[in-house]
């Protein structure tokens, strides 16, 4: 080993490799006196940087292919991730040193360590998380897995609002009998609503009415009866015959309880022809009430006084509770009131541009509310409009 001093190094480590020698230690260390020569094959060269920068990506490895494999979520495997391959992760912290090293084999020797480091933690987070997921797929399923045995759950489906199903009820029979269905606006003049159904200015009508008023020559309606003159004046314009129902809102001032509402409906009838009689007004009313409520319904109609019939009539019907014997329902009297009827006024007819000398003609009105209530056995009128859905879905 005489060799030149060109031929060694000073400050250097050495190991043996796998050919070593028996006797050293594979991965032990000399000081610097031990001068070895460069061109021995058994003996491999490392600086003290290069060491530690070995032991400290090695020992990065191991730490995190044991995290790895305890890992016990694809969250987890996320954020590991991050921790040992993102940019500020600690094997780049290490491998930033490289250019510190002595020489370019070393340089390239680390560098191609911490790609082979860097391939085996990808390749065990990447297992890792396949596995993961596909465990956390086969939990997911099994805990959503349906019955496909069980019987299903019933859909619910909508359904008209009680009031409508009654509207239309009513709507049918008479457009079985040749009526048209006709509608009209809900905010109206004092004209249409009062005056042109002879209930003048200062008419005690107006009073009992108790309107509400938009301004002084608008309200909302107080009666359907607004479309029977629009379509006369409008529609009809002075032909006959007539025959139409006028289902709608109408709007009153008055305290809410169990039988009165501020908001409810109407539904009014008005036929016009030549030789039209009470007579007329009974059959279609007897109709009407057969159609709603059975066939053994009875009617009667007593005289009452309406400022837009003459003469007028209250519309009853045969107590459908105890068959006309006397109940609690009818008061004992067998009879229960449904609306008023009666032949139009000659000042109404004139009012829709019709000469009530070469004409006639009959109206009535009645709630649906009413209506519904005694077919249903309802007691409270507030149940229509409370949007309670254990009521509305009985019907």
């Amino acid at each position: 080993m005489g060799t030149g001093p060109s031929r060694y190094r000073r400050g250097a480590c050495w190991r043996l490799d796998e050919r070593s020698p028996a006797g050293l230690k594979s991965g032990g260390t000399a000081e610097a006196s031990a001068f070895v020569p460069l061109g021995t094959k058994a003996l491999i060269l490392i600086f003290p940087e290069v060491a530690l920068l070995k032991d400290q990506l090695l020992k990065l490895r191991d730490e995190a292919l044991e995290a790895i494999a305890k890992a016990a979520d694809v969250a987890t495997i996320q954020e590991m991730r991050v921790r040992y391959l993102g940019k500020k992760s600690e094997l780049n912290r290490a491998l930033s040193g490289l250019g510190k090293l002595p020489t370019v084999e070393e340089r390239k020797a680390m560098g191609a360590l911490g790609n082979e480091i860097k391939q085996a933690i990808t390749a065990a987070l990447d297992a890792r998380e396949q596995v993961l997921a596909e465990a956390e797929l086969a939990a997911r399923l099994e805990a959503e897995r349906v019955d496909v045995t069980l019987p299903g759950e019933p859909v619910r489906r909508g359904h008209l609002h009680i009031l409508n199903q009654v509207i239309h009820r009513i709507e049918e029979i008479f457009i079985a009998m040749g009526y048209e269905v006709a509608e009209s606006r809900q905010v109206e003049t004092d004209w249409y609503n009062f005056e042109a159904l002879n209930i003048p200015k200062g008419h005690p009508a107006r009073d009992a009415q108790d309107s509400l008023f938009i301004t002084d020559e608008v309200l909302l309606r107080t009666h359907t009866s607004n479309t029977q003159i629009r379509y006369m004046l409008e529609v009809a314009k002075g032909r006959t015959p007539v025959k139409i129902i006028c289902p709608g809102r109408v709007f009153r001032r008055d305290f809410e309880d169990a039988t009165h509402a501020m908001m409810f409906h109407q539904v009014e009838g008005l036929v016009i022809d030549k030789g039209i009689t009470m007579a007329s007004l009974k059959g279609a009313l007897t109709e009407m009430a057969r159609g709603l409520f059975g066939p053994n319904v009875g009617i009667r109609l007593r005289p009452s006084y309406f400022p837009f019939t003459e003469p007028s009539a209250e519309m009853d019907i045969s107590c459908i509770f105890c068959g006309g014997k006397g109940c609690r329902t009818c008061k004992g009297s067998g009879w229960i009131e449904i609306g008023g009827s009666g032949m139009v006024h000659p000042n109404v007819l004139r009012a829709g541009g019709y000469d009530p000398e070469e004409v006639s003609g009959w109206a009535f009105g009645y709630g649906p509310e009413r209506v519904a209530m005694l077919m249903y056995g309802i007691e409270d009128i507030r149940h229509f409009v409370n949007n309670d859905m254990r009521f509305l879905r009985q019907f």
